[in-house]
């Protein structure tokens, strides 16, 4: 009897989480271009609210990383705590990382000092605004932590294969690479938006060229969907940082000065509107696997 041959799963297999009943990924979304959708949807939204309550409310990036780590922190006890996926769970997961990543990611590597800080707080002593550190120290240091969490995750014996996770520590594992490749992306955005060259609209051409070539790479079998999966999932962000650099942006750097409050609200009623029919289409599909009757189990012999 030969050796059994390993066949390559597509990425939608790989994180179809419908057909493993058991298994955290319940609570996560099937991988769809809807999926894709929404998380560019998502991160746009993180970057224009987080330059929101950063630069327009004046909050600075020291307060405003603090306050939505902390919303982040919620959101996530609220997913962990959930017992199957609720789109509404998963998405604000989603967007409050983006949030977060945007003002994490500008306060490692700018140095604002008090340009966007309002009076008020600076008499409390807040601060500082920016440790100044540059894209590209910022960027090592992120996909060093990156790499450590992989490491850590890989040292626990979990697999990578995201259907399959089943503990509430190989869950967090998985949110915190979320959090970092978050803020990660929006380190690449502001790079390819402000100090490349590219511009908003090139900086955006690169990125989907960047996820074309992951497409294509699906069909190599030598390279593994999961990879790729992270890949995409880090490249989506700059795709949302330069979306959101230029639908706030003053016409003179290239943008459309429709400016961080008015763009986020139709982010947010945009994003609000497929988290309904995800949840809508939820319950569709969750109604006929509640209906099915349960397998009868054989006696012991």
């Amino acid at each position: 009897m030969g050796a059994p041959t390993l066949q390559k799963p597509d990425m939608l297999t790989d994180l179809d989480v419908a057909s493993t009943t058991k298994s955290v990924m319940k609570k996560l979304p099937e991988v769809t271009s809807a999926f894709w959708i929404m998380k560019i949807a998502a991160t746009t939204l993180g970057e224009t609210a987080g330059d929101l309550f950063a630069q327009t409310l004046k909050l600075g990036y020291f307060l405003t990383t603090i306050a939505l780590f902390l919303v982040f922190v919620v959101t996530l006890v609220i997913q962990l705590r959930s017992s199957r996926y609720n789109p509404f769970f998963y998405w604000t997961v989603i967007l409050s990382t983006s949030m977060a990543g945007t003002t994490m990611s500008d306060f490692m590597n700018r140095d604002a000092s008090t340009k966007y800080l309002s009076y008020g707080a600076t008499s409390l002593g807040w601060g500082p605004q920016g440790l100044g550190l540059g894209y590209p120290v910022g960027a090592a240091i992120l996909i060093s932590v990156l790499l450590v969490i992989f490491t850590v995750w890989k040292a626990t014996g979990m697999t990578f294969q995201i259907r399959d996770i089943v503990t509430f520590r190989g869950e967090a594992l998985f949110w915190s690479a979320i959090l970092v490749s978050n803020t990660l992306g929006t380190s690449m955005g502001d790079f390819l938006s402000d100090s490349s060259g590219l511009g908003y609209g090139g900086g955006a051409l690169l990125v989907t060229a960047a996820l074309a070539l992951l497409v294509a790479l699906m069909k190599v079998p030598a390279v593994p969907n999961v990879l790729l999966f992270w890949i995409a999932f880090v490249l989506t962000r700059p795709l949302g940082a330069t979306a959101g650099d230029f639908l706030t942006k003053p016409v003179a750097k290239g943008g459309l000065d429709l400016g961080t409050a008015g763009s986020s609200a139709v982010l947010l009623a945009v994003l609000f509107g497929l988290m309904a029919h995800a949840q809508l289409q939820e319950r569709r599909t969750a109604a006929p696997r509640q209906a099915e009757p349960e397998p009868v189990d054989q006696q012991a012999h």
